[in-house]
């Protein structure tokens, strides 16, 4: 098991749960908008948001961002370690530092003296493209050992300043050796692990890297805290990984979706349906199996095993709570809105019992 470390009160390690984080898209120095994009991501589920931080503009916005979200803030520093102590003075709640950019070692230190002093937590995040070239392969490639090697570089200086609050992180766009990279770093410290594919694609091909990717990371205990990489909106980062984290039984929050993948047996258009409830639903919170099923083959037996289900027929369906029929002969355009109102009562329900 990985040592705690506390972010702005959600702890990361230890036993504790997966930590959901995102970051945002906007320019940071745009308070307004950066803030709208943290709440956002915070109704998603996001535990802890991080914000780029290129220059002194964005520094300066950090105070009034830090004041006007209630979840943790990081900043993401590159190249300039000053950056990192305005950032400090400005009451982020953790650092993101990267080894291939900002490699002196008085300056690294100096960094670790004044997050010790604010009591933050630092991530030492090493990626396979923006390695230092001292710790590229001869062919001037990323590697696992050259990852590796680049982020323990970094741990020691800060080891060796008494700082300790350090969470540790290798991602690389090859899921392979992201996956041998948090493989390799685990057997050489206890530090949590933020784990994620970088730069994984759009949200269609970088979900399903990710979850290849960190599926193995999770079954194996590795993960302490996660960011799905996706280009496009941040939020979606959020729900990916939660449906990750769902699979494995890590995690559980919101709408648990199941829906048949439909044959020449389905009598509705459930692919319609499916999507209408899901946007209908993306609200909903609280933990919830809902399962949608075109025929009776998997049917029944699948709406057993849900909170509430649907079996369809041929123009129409039944819906079910706890697998018992609440409504039946639905007509099919009726059917989303009816497992809408049946999923929203059934949340209410619970809330009062």
């Amino acid at each position: 098991m990985t040592r705690r470390v506390n972010v702005g009160g959600v702890p990361i390690g230890g036993g504790a749960p997966i930590s959901v984080q995102s970051m945002t898209t906007t320019q940071t120095s745009d308070i307004a908008a950066t803030v709208a994009q943290v709440a956002r991501l915070e109704a998603a589920g996001c535990e802890i948001v991080r914000v780029a931080v290129p220059d002194m503009a964005a520094a300066e916005a950090l105070p009034a961002i830090r004041k006007a979200i209630s979840i943790p803030l990081v900043a993401d520093i590159h190249f300039d370690y000053r950056l990192a102590l305005a950032a400090i003075r400005a009451g982020v709640d953790k650092l993101r530092l990267n080894p291939g950019n900002i490699t002196d070692p008085a300056c690294i230190a100096e960094v670790a003296e004044a997050a010790a002093s604010a009591g933050i937590a630092i991530r030492v995040g090493a990626n396979s493209g923006s390695l230092a070239p001292l710790y590229l392969d001869a062919h001037g490639r990323a590697s696992v050992a050259g990852m590796v090697e680049s982020a323990l570089h970094e741990i020691r200086i800060l080891e060796r300043q008494g700082f300790e609050a350090i969470v540790v992180s290798l991602k690389a766009t090859d899921v392979r050796m992201t996956i041998d990279a948090y493989r390799a770093i685990a057997r050489e410290v206890d530090y949590p692990l933020h784990v994620g594919i970088t730069e994984a694609g759009t949200v269609w091909e970088g979900a399903i890297r990710s979850a290849v990717g960190l599926g193995v990371l999770f079954a194996e205990g590795l993960g302490d805290t996660v960011r799905v990489s996706l280009a496009g909106d941040p939020v979606e980062e959020v729900r990916a990984a939660y449906e990750i984290l769902r699979s494995l039984g890590l995690r559980s929050r919101g709408l648990d979706l199941h829906v048949c993948p439909t044959c020449g047996r389905t009598g509705i258009d459930l692919a319609s349906i499916a999507g209408e409830v899901r946007t209908a639903l993306a609200d909903v919170a609280e933990p919830i199996k809902l399962a949608l099923m075109g025929c009776v083959v998997n049917g029944l037996g699948e709406v057993r095993d849900a909170d509430v289900g649907l079996v369809g027929s041929k123009g129409q369906g039944s819906i079910y709570v706890a697998g018992e029929v609440v409504a039946a002969a639905v007509p099919e355009v009726e059917l989303a809105a009816e497992i809408v109102r049946v999923v929203r009562g059934t949340i209410a329900e619970r809330k009062h019992a």
